[in-house]
């Protein structure tokens, strides 16, 4: 039986009640750590390498995808319409700025959300434990669907393998991180959330380490990135490149404490800040968290998401982000980090290759009390490709816009 639950630290926010089911979780671990891994050591250190690149301000990094995958999203034609999608965008603002793009998939495991609240209160009073994302329970609103189940976690591998073997134009999902033919380049992504999960599919890398093999690039979620918790714990342990995100409220110290504890030989591609404070408090907010940090801002990539920090809500009490927003969010990221002398870094997005209208254009369309007619997300609310391609493209327009003199240059 496998003890890899017993190796999570206690504190630990964010995680599944796993309970009465303790024994079967250890028996799903126990199979998870024999399994073969999803992605290589080699495919995770050369998004490393690239991201290196993007550190230096020669290459951009374009991160889209899912907001909460669903398992059926790991069908051929789902995870073809996202990946294409992805490119296009890519390829966009790469015939804009004649600057290569690093594309990072939101997808091929995006299973498990951090939520604000662990309940859900139905619109008939009914209180249900909150949906967490597939790999825990069910989107579905009943009380047995959203019961945890340590049986998903075999699941999210499955589905994260046969869609790596989509993307890589192979029925193996042990050559999915080598053989990038079909959709190539495409790197894959997804918020590390599940700790046992996680900790069940490292492997050893070529350098004596270990390595997430879950996917290329994890992220720590802003609700996880406690510096005594154990999600920071877990991405000191790997070598793959991480980012953090970073709200309206992260301190210089706890900024600078990631810096530490991250990436102490400050090598350039580990360790990526993704900004999302939002348009209204972005433009205070970060200049000022860059300034504190001086020169050692430097010793991390930074990308915005423009998305998580603008999340309102209709007159139908439906989630959305207004696109205006999300374009004053990315103009505002440009404009701080060029100010001081950094590489606006990238984009992360989260994005439907389907024709959605889960977020709004302007302010004004808030107050209809009409529900927004393709709501379809299991979650967030996501950009749908026009909407993305206008993100994109100001992005662009900033980046091949020349970059205003500035007296706080970081070598």
């Amino acid at each position: 039986m496998s003890t890899t639950r017993l190796l999570i630290p206690t504190r630990a926010a964010q995680q599944p009640d796993w309970a009465p089911h303790w024994g079967e979780l250890d028996t799903v671990l126990g199979e998870l750590t024999e399994r073969p891994p999803l992605v290589t050591a080699g495919t995770a250190a050369a998004l490393r390498d690239e991201l290196a690149f993007v550190a230096r301000g020669t290459a951009f990094v374009l991160q889209a995808g899912e907001c909460a995958e669903l398992f059926e999203d790991s069908a051929p034609d789902r995870v073809r319409a996202k990946a294409t999608l992805l490119h296009g965008l890519a390829d966009v603002f790469e015939s804009l700025t004649k600057l290569p793009v690093v594309r990072i998939g939101r997808f091929a495991g995006q299973f498990a959300k951090p939520r604000s609240s662990p309940w859900e209160t139905l619109p008939d009073g009914t209180v249900l434990p909150v949906y967490r994302g597939d790999a825990v329970n069910s989107v579905e609103a009943t009380e047995v669907a959203r019961r945890p189940d340590p049986r998903r976690l075999l699941r999210a591998y499955d589905c994260a393998g046969s869609a790596l073997a989509e993307l890589a134009g192979s029925d193996d999902p042990r050559g999915a991180g080598d053989v990038r033919a079909a959709l190539a380049p495409t790197y894959v992504s997804h918020e590390a959330l599940l700790l046992e999960y996680e900790h069940a599919l490292t492997r050893p890398d070529a350098a004596g380490g270990r390595y997430a093999s879950s996917a290329h690039f994890l992220w720590i979620g802003e609700r996880t990135r406690q510096l005594d918790h154990a999600h920071v714990e877990l991405a000191a342990s790997i070598s793959n490149p991480i980012g953090v995100k970073l709200g309206p409220d992260a301190s210089p110290a706890d900024v600078a404490a990631l810096l530490d504890r991250l990436n102490p030989e400050e090598r350039p591609g580990r360790l990526t800040f993704v900004v999302r404070m939002g348009a209204e408090k972005l433009p205070k907010r970060l200049p000022a968290l860059l300034s504190a940090l001086g020169p050692r801002a430097a010793h991390a990539t930074w990308i915005t998401d423009p998305m998580h920090g603008n999340t309102r809500q209709t007159a139908a009490r439906q989630k959305t982000r207004v696109l205006d927003d999300v374009l004053a969010e990315v103009e505002g990221f440009f404009a701080a980090m060029s100010a001081h002398g950094l590489p606006p870094g990238g984009l992360h997005l989260e994005t439907a290759p389907d024709d959605v209208t889960e977020c709004v254009t302007h302010e004004g369309q808030l107050h209809s009390p009409i529900p927004l007619p393709r709501y379809e997300t299991a979650c967030d609310p996501r950009l749908n490709p026009e909407q993305a391609e206008q993100v994109v493209r100001l992005a662009a327009e900033l980046t091949a816009r020349p970059a205003a003199p500035s007296h706080t240059r970081h070598e």
